[in-house]
């Protein structure tokens, strides 16, 4: 966390940071600061570190905006004014989104990006230390058969999702399934998926009704993500891009990857 804000602070470029690991944005000194909006979880799928299975970090760019609406409760008059005024301008739909990327620390070291001109693929030399582009103009599949669910929850799931898990098990008659893969880590299991296509999803449950995923940070930098590479970002029912954001750390269900694959879940979640 603390890289990313000092790193983002001498920039000259950011205005405002917000994070996961903050519980409001953090306006940068004045005598520093750009007019860029950053929004980030540094360490996406840290439960995985001890076992060496993928992480990453997650980011998206925004311009200011005063556009927002904010919902404050009884405690947000002792709110200092220049917090009210990071809150308000933070939350952004991610149509507004100007650039969205992530990193993937695995066997390699990945830097994905997109700046609404296609997604592109770099990986680090580390003989050199820089990031080489190793994949330009990457379009996801228009369908796939693999799908990226945390199936131990299954029981807690809505009985439409259970239905449309189901179908995917079904062999029909091709005789084969959908394969089934899960890492536990969002930038490992989608980049997967943009590569591979498919579906990932992580829905809302009886535990957590509007889903575990942050929509600023997480959710919708993902979307612009598949949606640039031809994909679809769903919260089930409309997409994501388009939710106006009334809290920094907002939660939402997410489906993402093929359009085929989306399209199919929300058609059973109708």
């Amino acid at each position: 966390m603390s890289v990313f804000s000092n790193c983002l602070r001498s920039s000259g470029r950011t205005g405002i940071i917000a994070s996961e690991e903050e519980d409001v944005p953090v306006a940068v000194e004045e005598s520093y600061s750009g007019n860029y909006i950053v929004v980030f979880d540094p360490l996406d799928g840290s439960s995985n570190i001890d076992a060496a299975v993928s992480t990453g970090s997650i980011f998206g760019i925004y311009h200011p905006s005063d556009e927002c609406l904010a919902e404050y409760d009884d405690n947000a008059t002792e709110l200092q004014q220049v917090e009210q005024r990071c809150i308000i301008n933070v939350c952004q739909p991610g149509n507004n989104l100007l650039a969205a990327g992530y990193c993937m620390y695995s066997s390699s070291v990945i830097f994905v990006l997109s700046i609404g001109k296609g997604v592109f693929s770099f990986t680090l030399d580390p003989m050199y230390g820089e990031f080489v582009l190793t994949q330009e103009n990457i379009q996801i599949p228009k369908s796939g058969k693999i799908y990226s669910f945390n199936e131990g929850n299954y029981q807690l799931w809505d009985d439409k999702l259970k239905k449309y898990i189901d179908d995917l098990k079904d062999p029909g008659p091709s005789g084969k399934p959908y394969s089934s893969r899960y890492i536990g880590s969002l930038v490992g299991d989608f980049h997967r998926t943009l590569l591979y296509g498919g579906i990932y999803g992580y829905p809302r449950d009886k535990k957590s009704v509007n889903g575990k995923l942050r929509l600023l940070y997480e959710c919708a930098p993902m979307s612009y993500l598949v949606e640039q590479a031809g994909g679809k970002g769903s919260d089930g029912h409309q997409r994501v891009l388009d939710i106006e954001p009334v809290e920094i750390h907002q939660r939402v269900p997410l489906f993402i990857g093929s359009v085929e694959e989306v399209e199919k879940l929300e058609k059973f979640l109708a």
